[in-house]
């Protein structure tokens, strides 16, 4: 263990211990509490070693996709951040000679999940304000931040059993000088690309740096940009594929790619060169600052960690797991994900109504979405500073900036999120149950997004959505659409009081019926199962399957808003449902 002083108590013991003060390791912290039970509130610790006040500059992260504008919506955070927020739906395309082309550069944005989700736009808000959102938001939980507290050391002891408790980490007070020791059944990594817990545990980051490095500036300005409220495209022979993009409070980000025959010219690069390198990147547009709010010069590179846990009890999560360039605008989007992935797992299991075996399925799900991210992000990357992919077999003499609309309309729906999935055919992950033969798996499949259809509510007939009634607290959701075959709703009921099913408090039920109706005595002959609501036109039901309006159908919902496994609508897929929690080690103490 790291040396120091140590403080009067010799070992502090918590339940988890977040390492990171950023947006992620917000989030993951906020839903460990959100989720636990009120009679046993958790012991949660997060700290953070820089100081508040370094954390709250403007930069970094500003763009939420679709996807986790919803995931956050689930969690009762969405709307907060959209008060705030710059709500991004215009996209322009400029080249070399400042002539509009179109589909091209973010061109894939304007129809971002159009029909498909409300949140059918870019959050643009910058992280400084997204922290401070999710911050209070976990402090209303009684869990503060503690800053200028560094981890120094962290030991596991792999006799003792998952989830007892099993890392020891060494904690430095920076202000006073005062080392602890922390006790913690799980310890949580999200401190970044320089990753202390990473590093500590000698957990290998596989990948590369490039020698290519860009440059980002936020800022109030004034320019003659046909669209500046927007995000644009600027086509720049000297700065590359530059990026223009409306920020909250009236500001503006730019970005661009920073070469070193530029480098050379500035032997300190300070505000007064990135703005000048901002100036002759928007050529030939003009472009004054009225105010720097921040900027910053980073390499680009593509790193992943070679594994996302350690010995079950530790768990990398955001750029202390995989780091990437800006290019395509998906760090935090990424970090959202894996927090969102992780945390209802860790909590079933504190809670001792999950195996540990269920968190091996973290970094089944997320890796091979990262991995993609990452083989996208290379290509993005080259293109966005005038280069062709590596193993490029079009046209040698192609335009990058042409190239560059195609690669990033062919990844919209992994961009926005929506299209975000998980193997349902993956034998080390039972928790996407896939059944080909047993109903048209058409229009959606387990292991992918849950349809937010709109619903109608009892008695005022009230527009509703889905996700709004299935919100993210920890807890899977029984959904039964009836469709055309009402009857099958008291054979299910039947059936469901006679199996000793388990773990009720873990599973709510909701009915939907087919139609308008003023009660379910109407059409069903007795009360629904669950809650209930009513699809007047049958649309809802389309979205899950074809087969659904004749047939109906039982689809269970994860509590991360995923399907995980869609059934016919009938009292035996009760025994299903029963082996799918079985299964995934669900329910057992």
């Amino acid at each position: 263990m790291a040396s120091g002083r140590v403080a009067d108590e010799d070992v502090h013991q918590v339940d988890v211990l977040v390492v990171g003060g950023g947006p992620v390791g917000l989030l993951t912290a906020y839903q460990l509490a959100l989720f636990a039970d009120p009679a046993k509130p958790r012991r949660i610790r997060i700290i953070e070693q820089y100081a508040k006040s370094s954390q709250d500059n403007y930069g970094r992260a500003i763009t939420l996709f679709p996807r986790s504008a919803e995931l956050l919506d689930q969690l009762g955070l969405a709307e907060a951040l959209a008060q705030q927020c710059f709500a991004c739906r215009e996209t322009a395309s400029y080249n070399a000679k400042g002539e509009p082309v179109e589909g091209r550069g973010w061109d894939f944005m304007r129809s971002m999940g159009e029909g498909k989700t409300k949140w059918d736009f870019a959050l643009v808000l910058r992280q400084k304000y997204q922290e401070e959102i999710f911050r209070k938001a976990l402090e209303q939980k009684g869990v503060q931040v503690e800053t200028s507290v560094k981890l120094i050391d962290v030991a596991v002891d792999p006799g003792v059993k998952t989830p007892d408790f099993k890392v020891t980490a060494t904690l430095k007070h920076l202000e006073t000088g005062i080392t602890e020791h922390v006790q913690s059944r799980f310890l949580i990594g999200a401190d970044g690309g320089r990753s202390s817990v990473r590093k500590l545990l000698e957990i290998p980051f596989d990948g590369s740096m490039t020698e290519d490095n860009w440059v980002r500036i936020d800022g109030l300005v004034k320019a003659n940009l046909p669209k500046p409220r927007a995000y644009v495209s600027l086509e720049s022979p000297t700065h590359g594929n530059v990026l223009w993009a409306a920020l909250d409070r009236g500001a503006t980000r730019i970005g661009f790619a920073f070469t070193s025959d530029r480098q050379k010219e500035y032997p300190e690069f300070n505000e007064e060169a990135a703005v000048k390198e901002a100036q002759a990147a928007v050529k030939p547009f003009e472009l004054e600052f009225e105010r720097v709010d921040w900027h910053t010069i980073y390499a680009v590179g593509q790193r992943v960690a070679r594994q996302f846990s350690y010995e079950d009890c530790v768990f990398l999560v955001g750029d202390a797991c995989h780091t990437h360039s800006s290019g395509a605008a998906q760090g935090l989007n990424t970090g959202i994900h894996d927090a969102v992935n992780l945390a209802w797992k860790l909590s079933l299991v504190l809670g001792h109504a999950a195996d540990p075996s269920l968190l091996s399925t973290y970094e089944f799900e997320r890796r091979p979405n990262v991995e993609k991210l990452i083989n996208y992000d290379k290509d993005i990357a080259r293109l966005m500073t005038m280069q062709l992919p590596i193993g490029w077999k079009g046209d040698p003499n192609a335009d990058p900036n042409e190239v560059l609309g195609g690669v990033l309309a062919e990844a919209a729906s992994f961009s926005s999120g929506l299209g975000i999935s998980y193997s349902a055919k993956d034998a080390n992950n039972t928790l996407n149950c896939y059944r080909s033969d047993s109903l048209a798996l058409d229009k959606v499949q387990p292991g992918q997004r849950v349809p937010d259809i709109i619903l109608q509510k009892p008695g005022t007939f009230e527009n509703t959505r889905l996700h709004a009634e299935t919100p993210n607290r920890g807890l899977f959701y029984v959904l039964l659409l009836t469709g055309s075959a009402y009857g099958a709703i008291n054979g299910i009921r039947r059936h469901l009081d006679e199996t000793d099913f388990g773990m009720p408090a873990r599973v709510e039920w909701l009915t939907v019926l087919l139609g308008k109706w003023p009660s379910t005595y109407e059409i069903l002959g007795g009360p629904p199962i669950g809650k209930y609501f009513c699809d007047v036109d049958g649309s809802g039901h389309t979205q899950f399957s074809s087969s659904a309006e004749k047939q109906g159908l039982i689809a269970v919902l994860r509590p991360d808003g995923w399907l995980g496994c869609l059934l016919p609508l009938e009292p035996l897929s009760i025994n299903v449902i029963k082996s799918y929690f079985e299964n995934c080690t669900i329910g057992v103490s």
